[in-house]
This record gives C-alpha cells, sequence and structure tokens, in this order.
C-alpha cells in the first residue's frame, strides 16, 4: 500500500451523551479529545447525541402515528374525500 494516502483507521470510543453509554470500535472519525477507559487504554473520543441504548425506535418507546388516538383516521376523514370537477 501506498505510504500517506490512507486515513487513519484506529480504536475510538464511541460516547452517547444523553446516557453516559460508550463502545469502542474502529472506525477513520476525526476526534479532538482522549478518553482513558477501565482497563487503562487511552483512546480517541467521538461524542454522540444518540446511539441504540438512548434512540425511540431502538429502546422501543417509539410512538407511532397510527396509534396517538386517530389522528390519522381522523384527517383522512376530513381531508380524503375527493371532489368531482365541473365541466
Amino acid at each position: 500500500m501506498k505510504d500517506g494516502i490512507h486515513p487513519n483507521y484506529r480504536e475510538i470510543c464511541f460516547q452517547d451523551m444523553s446516557n453516559g453509554f460508550k463502545f469502542v470500535t474502529r472506525s477513520c472519525a476525526n476526534t479532538k479529545e482522549m478518553i482513558t477507559m477501565e482497563d487503562g487504554r487511552e483512546l480517541p473520543l467521538y461524542k454522540l447525541d444518540t446511539t441504540s441504548e438512548s434512540h425511540p425506535f431502538y429502546t422501543g418507546t417509539q410512538k407511532s402515528v397510527d396509534n396517538m388516538g386517530g389522528r390519522v383516521e381522523k384527517f383522512r376523514n376530513r381531508f380524503g374525500k375527493t371532489t368531482t370537477i365541473a365541466k
């Protein structure tokens, strides 16, 4: 492989800022901060707003629009009627 043309692919710690969940994986993401892990390794830190530990879809707390008090049915009943065009 040629030197100097490949991105810096290394282990990075990703941290969910909403609940503190951390996981380590390999990535090319640019980071400015470092974190010391429980096992003593010092890794680059990439902060995330949400992960699978906090996202409503993955945690099972997501609400479906169809189940919110019949809103969709109300909309369809109100605006779903077709109008006839006079010729």
